[in-house]
Protein backbone atom coordinates (compact mmCIF):
# COMPACT_ATOMS: atom_id res chain seq x y z
CA UNK A 1 0.00 0.00 0.00
CA UNK A 2 1.34 3.40 -0.93
CA UNK A 3 2.16 5.82 1.89
CA UNK A 4 0.67 9.29 1.82
CA UNK A 5 2.50 12.38 3.01
CA UNK A 6 2.30 16.15 3.02
CA UNK A 7 5.06 18.68 2.45
CA UNK A 8 4.55 21.95 4.33
CA UNK A 9 6.27 25.18 3.41
CA UNK A 10 6.05 27.25 6.62
CA UNK A 11 5.48 30.61 4.98
CA UNK A 12 2.92 31.58 7.61
CA UNK A 13 2.86 31.21 11.38
CA UNK A 14 4.33 28.02 12.81
CA UNK A 15 1.02 27.46 14.60
CA UNK A 16 -0.63 27.17 11.18
CA UNK A 17 1.86 24.50 10.11
CA UNK A 18 1.22 22.60 13.33
CA UNK A 19 -2.55 22.74 12.84
CA UNK A 20 -2.19 21.48 9.27
CA UNK A 21 0.06 18.61 10.37
CA UNK A 22 -2.46 17.58 13.02
CA UNK A 23 -5.21 17.59 10.40
CA UNK A 24 -3.06 15.41 8.14
CA UNK A 25 -2.45 12.95 10.94
CA UNK A 26 -6.17 12.80 11.70
CA UNK A 27 -6.92 12.14 8.02
CA UNK A 28 -4.51 9.20 7.95
CA UNK A 29 -1.43 10.71 6.31
CA UNK A 30 1.74 8.88 7.29
CA UNK A 31 4.51 11.45 7.00
CA UNK A 32 5.12 15.18 7.09
CA UNK A 33 7.98 16.71 5.16
CA UNK A 34 8.83 20.36 5.84
CA UNK A 35 10.51 22.66 3.31
CA UNK A 36 13.82 24.23 4.25
CA UNK A 37 13.67 27.45 2.24
CA UNK A 38 15.97 29.65 4.28
CA UNK A 39 14.72 33.21 4.68
CA UNK A 40 11.59 32.52 2.60
CA UNK A 41 9.96 30.48 5.39
CA UNK A 42 10.10 29.75 9.11
CA UNK A 43 13.05 27.70 10.33
CA UNK A 44 12.59 24.08 9.36
CA UNK A 45 13.83 22.53 12.61
CA UNK A 46 11.84 24.81 14.90
CA UNK A 47 8.76 24.05 12.80
CA UNK A 48 9.31 20.29 12.86
CA UNK A 49 9.90 20.30 16.61
CA UNK A 50 6.62 22.11 17.15
CA UNK A 51 4.86 19.56 14.92
CA UNK A 52 6.50 16.68 16.77
CA UNK A 53 5.17 17.99 20.08
CA UNK A 54 1.62 18.19 18.71
CA UNK A 55 1.44 14.82 16.91
CA UNK A 56 1.94 11.17 17.81
CA UNK A 57 2.29 9.11 14.62
CA UNK A 58 3.47 11.40 11.79
CA UNK A 59 7.02 10.76 10.66
CA UNK A 60 8.88 14.05 10.22
CA UNK A 61 11.69 15.14 7.96
CA UNK A 62 13.22 17.91 5.90
CA UNK A 63 11.60 18.25 2.53
CA UNK A 64 14.25 19.18 1.63
CA UNK A 65 17.37 20.69 3.19
CA UNK A 66 20.68 21.38 1.46
CA UNK A 67 24.41 20.91 2.14
CA UNK A 68 25.28 24.63 2.05
CA UNK A 69 23.36 26.63 4.66
CA UNK A 70 24.41 24.27 7.47
CA UNK A 71 27.43 22.05 7.97
CA UNK A 72 26.42 18.41 7.35
CA UNK A 73 27.28 17.57 10.96
CA UNK A 74 24.89 20.27 12.19
CA UNK A 75 22.20 18.75 9.98
CA UNK A 76 22.89 15.31 11.43
CA UNK A 77 22.69 16.72 14.96
CA UNK A 78 19.41 18.50 14.23
CA UNK A 79 17.78 15.41 12.71
CA UNK A 80 19.01 13.15 15.53
CA UNK A 81 17.67 15.66 18.07
CA UNK A 82 14.32 15.72 16.27
CA UNK A 83 14.33 11.93 16.26
CA UNK A 84 14.84 11.96 20.02
CA UNK A 85 12.12 14.49 20.79
CA UNK A 86 9.63 12.79 18.44
CA UNK A 87 10.18 9.29 19.78
CA UNK A 88 11.95 7.93 16.70
CA UNK A 89 9.87 9.56 13.97
CA UNK A 90 12.55 11.59 12.12
CA UNK A 91 14.09 11.19 8.69
CA UNK A 92 16.42 13.36 6.59
CA UNK A 93 15.59 14.70 3.15
CA UNK A 94 18.61 16.18 1.36
CA UNK A 95 19.18 17.78 -2.04
CA UNK A 96 21.40 20.30 -3.75
CA UNK A 97 19.25 23.26 -2.72
CA UNK A 98 17.27 25.57 -4.94
CA UNK A 99 17.24 29.20 -5.92
CA UNK A 100 14.52 30.14 -3.43
CA UNK A 101 16.67 29.10 -0.48
CA UNK A 102 20.16 29.96 -1.70
CA UNK A 103 19.90 33.09 -3.89
CA UNK A 104 18.86 35.55 -1.12
CA UNK A 105 21.94 34.55 0.89
CA UNK A 106 24.26 34.76 -2.10
CA UNK A 107 25.18 31.08 -1.82
CA UNK A 108 26.39 29.37 -4.97
CA UNK A 109 25.79 25.67 -5.51
CA UNK A 110 29.41 24.59 -5.92
CA UNK A 111 30.00 20.92 -6.78
CA UNK A 112 26.46 19.93 -5.74
CA UNK A 113 26.90 16.22 -6.44
CA UNK A 114 29.97 16.08 -4.24
CA UNK A 115 28.32 18.17 -1.53
CA UNK A 116 25.24 15.94 -1.37
CA UNK A 117 27.29 12.72 -1.51
CA UNK A 118 29.49 13.87 1.37
CA UNK A 119 26.48 15.01 3.40
CA UNK A 120 24.85 11.60 3.07
CA UNK A 121 28.07 9.85 4.08
CA UNK A 122 28.69 12.16 7.05
CA UNK A 123 25.12 11.96 8.34
CA UNK A 124 24.93 8.20 8.00
CA UNK A 125 28.22 7.80 9.86
CA UNK A 126 27.16 10.16 12.64
CA UNK A 127 23.74 8.50 12.99
CA UNK A 128 25.64 5.26 13.57
CA UNK A 129 27.57 6.73 16.49
CA UNK A 130 31.07 7.38 15.19
CA UNK A 131 33.68 8.55 15.94
CA UNK A 132 33.95 9.99 12.46
CA UNK A 133 37.02 11.32 10.72
CA UNK A 134 36.22 12.69 7.29
CA UNK A 135 38.21 14.85 4.90
CA UNK A 136 36.11 15.90 1.96
CA UNK A 137 36.02 18.52 -0.74
CA UNK A 138 32.88 20.05 0.77
CA UNK A 139 33.08 19.27 4.50
CA UNK A 140 35.41 17.71 7.03
CA UNK A 141 35.13 16.15 10.50
CA UNK A 142 37.73 15.24 13.09
CA UNK A 143 36.94 12.63 15.78
CA UNK A 144 33.28 13.65 15.70
CA UNK A 145 30.38 11.65 17.09
CA UNK A 146 26.76 11.77 18.19
CA UNK A 147 25.70 9.70 21.18
CA UNK A 148 22.03 10.37 20.46
CA UNK A 149 21.82 9.21 16.85
CA UNK A 150 20.08 6.11 15.49
CA UNK A 151 21.50 4.06 12.60
CA UNK A 152 18.01 3.40 11.24
CA UNK A 153 17.23 7.07 10.52
CA UNK A 154 16.35 7.13 6.83
CA UNK A 155 18.13 9.44 4.40
CA UNK A 156 16.19 10.54 1.32
CA UNK A 157 17.58 12.40 -1.67
CA UNK A 158 15.65 14.76 -3.92
CA UNK A 159 17.01 15.76 -7.31
CA UNK A 160 16.45 16.00 -11.05
CA UNK A 161 19.84 15.65 -12.71
CA UNK A 162 20.92 12.19 -13.96
CA UNK A 163 23.99 12.00 -11.74
CA UNK A 164 22.04 13.12 -8.67
CA UNK A 165 19.30 10.55 -9.26
CA UNK A 166 21.92 7.83 -9.77
CA UNK A 167 23.52 8.88 -6.47
CA UNK A 168 20.15 8.69 -4.74
CA UNK A 169 19.59 5.14 -5.88
CA UNK A 170 23.13 4.13 -4.95
CA UNK A 171 23.45 5.83 -1.55
CA UNK A 172 20.08 6.88 -0.11
CA UNK A 173 17.23 4.95 1.46
CA UNK A 174 14.80 6.65 -0.87
CA UNK A 175 14.52 9.22 -3.64
CA UNK A 176 11.88 11.94 -3.82
CA UNK A 177 10.84 12.95 -7.33
CA UNK A 178 9.31 16.40 -7.06
CA UNK A 179 7.20 17.97 -9.84
CA UNK A 180 8.63 15.86 -12.66
CA UNK A 181 7.34 16.40 -16.20
CA UNK A 182 5.15 13.36 -16.89
CA UNK A 183 7.04 12.55 -20.09
CA UNK A 184 10.25 12.12 -18.11
CA UNK A 185 9.11 10.18 -15.04
CA UNK A 186 10.08 6.76 -16.43
CA UNK A 187 13.57 8.03 -17.27
CA UNK A 188 14.02 9.41 -13.75
CA UNK A 189 12.85 6.18 -12.13
CA UNK A 190 15.21 4.26 -14.38
CA UNK A 191 18.16 6.36 -13.23
CA UNK A 192 17.31 5.70 -9.57
CA UNK A 193 17.05 1.97 -10.18
CA UNK A 194 20.31 1.93 -12.13
CA UNK A 195 22.06 3.61 -9.22
CA UNK A 196 20.58 1.12 -6.76
CA UNK A 197 21.86 -1.78 -8.83
CA UNK A 198 25.46 -0.56 -8.49
CA UNK A 199 25.39 -0.95 -4.70
CA UNK A 200 22.71 -3.57 -4.19
CA UNK A 201 20.40 -1.14 -2.43
CA UNK A 202 16.64 -1.07 -2.87
CA UNK A 203 15.83 2.61 -2.87
CA UNK A 204 12.21 3.58 -2.27
CA UNK A 205 10.66 6.22 -4.53
CA UNK A 206 8.41 9.05 -3.39
CA UNK A 207 6.44 10.94 -6.04
CA UNK A 208 5.46 14.51 -5.24
CA UNK A 209 3.18 16.82 -7.15
CA UNK A 210 0.10 19.00 -6.71
CA UNK A 211 -3.47 17.79 -7.17
CA UNK A 212 -5.55 20.48 -8.85
CA UNK A 213 -9.35 20.37 -8.92
CA UNK A 214 -10.19 23.90 -10.02
CA UNK A 215 -8.78 27.25 -11.08
CA UNK A 216 -8.16 28.33 -7.49
CA UNK A 217 -5.98 25.27 -6.89
CA UNK A 218 -3.98 26.12 -10.01
CA UNK A 219 -3.36 29.65 -8.76
CA UNK A 220 -2.05 28.34 -5.44
CA UNK A 221 0.44 26.19 -7.36
CA UNK A 222 1.56 28.87 -9.85
CA UNK A 223 3.90 30.86 -7.52
CA UNK A 224 5.68 27.67 -6.55
CA UNK A 225 6.32 26.70 -10.14
CA UNK A 226 8.61 29.74 -10.47
CA UNK A 227 11.70 28.32 -8.78
CA UNK A 228 10.88 24.81 -9.96
CA UNK A 229 10.84 25.90 -13.59
CA UNK A 230 14.05 27.92 -13.45
CA UNK A 231 15.78 25.01 -11.68
CA UNK A 232 14.52 22.45 -14.22
CA UNK A 233 17.05 20.67 -16.46
CA UNK A 234 17.60 22.38 -19.79
CA UNK A 235 15.95 19.60 -21.85
CA UNK A 236 12.73 20.14 -19.89
CA UNK A 237 12.90 23.90 -20.44
CA UNK A 238 13.46 23.27 -24.14
CA UNK A 239 10.48 20.92 -24.35
CA UNK A 240 8.24 23.50 -22.66
CA UNK A 241 9.54 26.33 -24.82
CA UNK A 242 10.99 28.25 -21.87
CA UNK A 243 13.69 30.57 -23.20
CA UNK A 244 16.65 32.05 -21.40
CA UNK A 245 14.77 35.34 -21.38
CA UNK A 246 11.78 33.67 -19.68
CA UNK A 247 14.08 32.29 -17.00
CA UNK A 248 15.66 35.68 -16.38
CA UNK A 249 12.26 37.40 -16.17
CA UNK A 250 11.06 34.89 -13.58
CA UNK A 251 14.32 35.04 -11.62
CA UNK A 252 14.39 38.84 -11.57
CA UNK A 253 10.73 39.07 -10.55
CA UNK A 254 11.36 36.71 -7.62
CA UNK A 255 13.06 39.63 -5.86
CA UNK A 256 9.53 41.02 -5.46
CA UNK A 257 8.17 37.73 -4.13
CA UNK A 258 6.86 34.50 -5.63
CA UNK A 259 3.48 35.97 -6.53
CA UNK A 260 5.13 38.70 -8.59
CA UNK A 261 7.23 36.12 -10.40
CA UNK A 262 4.15 33.90 -10.92
CA UNK A 263 2.76 36.44 -13.39
CA UNK A 264 5.37 35.19 -15.86
CA UNK A 265 4.40 31.49 -15.52
CA UNK A 266 2.04 30.20 -18.20
CA UNK A 267 -0.61 27.53 -17.66
CA UNK A 268 0.92 25.27 -20.30
CA UNK A 269 4.17 25.23 -18.32
CA UNK A 270 2.39 23.97 -15.20
CA UNK A 271 -0.03 21.32 -16.48
CA UNK A 272 2.55 18.65 -17.49
CA UNK A 273 3.84 18.58 -13.90
CA UNK A 274 0.57 18.19 -11.96
CA UNK A 275 -2.46 15.92 -11.56
CA UNK A 276 -5.70 17.69 -12.39
CA UNK A 277 -9.42 17.03 -12.72
CA UNK A 278 -12.25 15.68 -10.60
CA UNK A 279 -11.63 13.46 -7.57
CA UNK A 280 -12.09 10.31 -9.66
CA UNK A 281 -10.02 11.59 -12.57
CA UNK A 282 -7.18 12.57 -10.23
CA UNK A 283 -7.39 9.19 -8.49
CA UNK A 284 -7.20 7.43 -11.86
CA UNK A 285 -4.18 9.51 -12.91
CA UNK A 286 -2.36 8.94 -9.62
CA UNK A 287 -3.21 5.25 -9.53
CA UNK A 288 -1.93 4.80 -13.07
CA UNK A 289 1.38 6.48 -12.19
CA UNK A 290 1.76 4.36 -9.05
CA UNK A 291 1.09 1.15 -10.98
CA UNK A 292 3.37 2.12 -13.85
CA UNK A 293 6.36 3.28 -11.82
CA UNK A 294 6.03 1.41 -8.52
CA UNK A 295 6.01 4.46 -6.26
CA UNK A 296 6.18 3.74 -2.53
CA UNK A 297 4.90 7.12 -1.40
CA UNK A 298 2.83 10.03 -2.65
CA UNK A 299 3.82 13.43 -1.27
CA UNK A 300 1.43 16.38 -1.49
CA UNK A 301 3.01 19.86 -1.39
CA UNK A 302 0.95 22.23 0.74
CA UNK A 303 1.03 25.84 -0.39
CA UNK A 304 -0.34 28.97 1.24
CA UNK A 305 -4.10 29.12 0.67
CA UNK A 306 -7.20 30.39 2.54
CA UNK A 307 -8.44 26.96 3.68
CA UNK A 308 -5.65 24.37 3.48
CA UNK A 309 -7.53 21.90 5.69
CA UNK A 310 -10.38 21.71 3.20
CA UNK A 311 -7.93 21.17 0.35
CA UNK A 312 -6.22 18.43 2.36
CA UNK A 313 -9.56 16.67 2.87
CA UNK A 314 -10.20 16.73 -0.87
CA UNK A 315 -6.80 15.25 -1.60
CA UNK A 316 -7.21 12.64 1.13
CA UNK A 317 -10.28 11.43 -0.76
CA UNK A 318 -8.17 11.07 -3.91
CA UNK A 319 -5.41 9.16 -2.13
CA UNK A 320 -7.89 6.87 -0.39
CA UNK A 321 -9.18 5.73 -3.78
CA UNK A 322 -5.62 4.84 -4.80
CA UNK A 323 -4.81 2.97 -1.60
Amino acid sequence: MIRSSINIIPEGAIADAVALARTAERLGFDRCWVYDEGLAARDVYVTMTAIAAATTTLQLGTGITNPYTRHPAQTASAIASLDEVSGGRAFLGIGAGGSLALDPMGIERTRPLTAVRETIEICRSLFSGGPVDFEGAHASLTSSSLDYGRPEIEIWLAGRGPKMLHLGGASADGVMLDFIHRDHIADYVGLVKAGAETTGRSAQICYSTAIVSDEDDLEFVRPHMTYRLIDSPQPVKDQLGISGGDVERIRSAMAGGLHAAAEHVRDEWILPFIISGSTQVCANQLGSLVDQHGFNEFLLPMFEMPDPSEYLKRVAAVVEKVR
